[in-house]
């Protein structure tokens, strides 16, 4: 048995500390690296060293340069996951059903986690989120209310401290962005449905900033079978009017 000790060299622990911060979700997947210079201060390195880390992270595929300048995180943590589902989401829709029940479970979780777990930094960003959501509802822009309601509910996976529930959270929430928007867009025509929704997200921030796990689970669970629902109705409305406007071109198309 060797009796030497394993020294760590300082980039393997530089590149460690920055791997960190990627799976808790300081870097998060699309964020520019700072500055080097910047980024050697902070961590207390030299910038050869810094250096030698991050290509080391570039060599795992955690990070990558891009064109232009600047070192960033990568999204295939993300894109990984929802590559490949995307494309089968488009030809099997019955999968989006499976989607929001694997979504029920995981924001419940998230939900009551967040609600033991939180920091006082998780809450401040937590609220930050709701109040944006809440001013979002009150436009007529969907894009801005299915970004803001993105967040929202990324802040608590975040808040969750668990470092798969924050990256798979994330790459669901981009996975059905495309069905948030259009359920955004369908429930924008009817107030008491968006009334709803607000109410909802009201509940899950009240429940995980008062600390009720629970609640926060109860409330998350609601809101997803909520939105499974009319999810449903939406998707069957969409199908009702391609139907009529396909029947409706074939009278007046010549024979």
């Amino acid at each position: 048995m060797s009796g030497k000790l394993q020294v760590t060299r300082i980039s393997d622990a530089i590149a460690s500390t920055l791997e960190g911060r990627i799976l808790e979700g300081s870097l998060k997947p699309g964020d520019r690296l700072p500055p080097e210079r910047e980024l050697a201060a902070d961590l207390g390195v030299s910038r050869p060293s810094l250096r030698e880390a991050i290509q080391k992270l570039a060599s795992k595929g955690l990070v990558q340069s891009r064109q232009g300048g600047g070192t960033y995180v990568t999204e295939k943590l993300e894109s990984a996951f929802s590559d490949p589902w995307a494309e089968m989401m488009l030809n099997h829709p019955n999968l989006r059903e499976d989607m929001l029940e694997f979504r029920r479970m995981l924001e419940g979780q998230a939900a009551e986690w967040a609600a033991e777990r939180a920091t006082e930094a998780d809450l401040m960003r937590l609220e930050k989120a709701y109040s944006a959501l809440m001013a979002a509802f009150e436009s007529d822009n969907t894009v801005q209310r299915s970004e803001a309601d993105i967040a929202f509910h990324q802040a608590i996976g975040d808040a969750a401290h668990n470092v798969l529930i924050g990256h798979l959270s994330g790459a669901l929430l981009n996975l059905m962005q495309d069905n948030i928007r259009l359920n955004l867009g369908e429930l924008k025509t009817v107030p008491a449905a968006s009334r709803l929704l607000m109410t909802q997200h009201t509940a899950i921030f009240e429940a995980v900033r008062d600390k009720k796990p629970q609640a926060a689970r109860s409330a998350a669970e609601t809101h997803i079978d909520f939105v499974r629902e009319t999810l449903a109705q939406t998707l069957r409305s969409v199908a009702r009017r391609e139907t009529a406007e396909r029947r409706l071109s074939s009278e007046f198309s010549p024979s």
